[in-house]
């Protein structure tokens, strides 16, 4: 398998989801301003949407979107319990936490480093993220990860976002739980790895 990242971007999730779960994975930097891979291919005639995260499978076929991506990777290796078993409800809501990331966290970010975005909005966009932040940082209050007591897949990905705050000037410095949360994340060994390998 082949994973396409940018450094720093949605894709460090599936890069620590691969470390996480043992599986032999080919990581391929893309440059996302000029649109090429690290050998000088046109990223666009492997993706034509252009983004990262893309995962390219042995067999030709490929998987785009993160939140995809994380699942499947982990249920290549179930044994690591990134991901609840499927029928399970846990399972769903698992599946609820990443949409909730992907559509109330990620997408938050967008206006913030759009360059075309006008100024008077990016503090409304920040208080948006914020209130979103509040409600994961009481989620924590009682929990060693997202999803209880076991790291998963959200995990991951929740741990990407946060990453982002600073270089979008949101302080989540008050929150003390999702900042006693993601300094546990990042002392695992696979995500140190993930971050090192990226460059961050």
């Amino acid at each position: 398998m082949k994973l396409y990242y940018s450094p720093g971007d949605c894709s460090l999730s599936p890069h620590i989801v691969a470390l996480e779960s043992g599986l032999a994975c080919e990581m391929i930097r893309v440059d996302l301003k000029s649109h090429t891979t690290q050998s000088g291919d046109d990223f666009y005639s492997i993706n034509p949407l252009g983004y990262v995260p893309l995962l390219a499978l042995d067999n030709g076929q490929t998987l785009r979107e993160g939140v995809a991506i994380i699942q499947y990777l982990a249920d290549l290796a179930p044994d690591k319990m990134l991901m609840p078993a499927a029928g399970t409800f846990a399972r769903y809501q698992a599946q609820a936490w990443l949409n909730f990331i992907a559509t109330e966290i990620h997408k938050g970010f967008a206006p913030l480093f759009t360059p075309a975005t006008p100024e008077v909005y990016k503090p409304v966009a920040r208080q948006l993220l914020h209130r979103r932040y509040q409600w994961v940082d009481e989620q924590l209050k009682n929990s060693l990860y997202v999803m209880g007591e076991t790291f998963s897949v959200a995990d991951a990905y929740l741990f990407t976002t946060v990453g982002w705050a600073s270089h979008a000037r949101l302080d989540l410095s008050e929150l003390s739980h999702l900042q006693a949360w993601y300094s546990r994340i990042a002392r695992r060994p696979h995500v140190q790895a993930a971050m090192k390998a990226e460059g961050l």
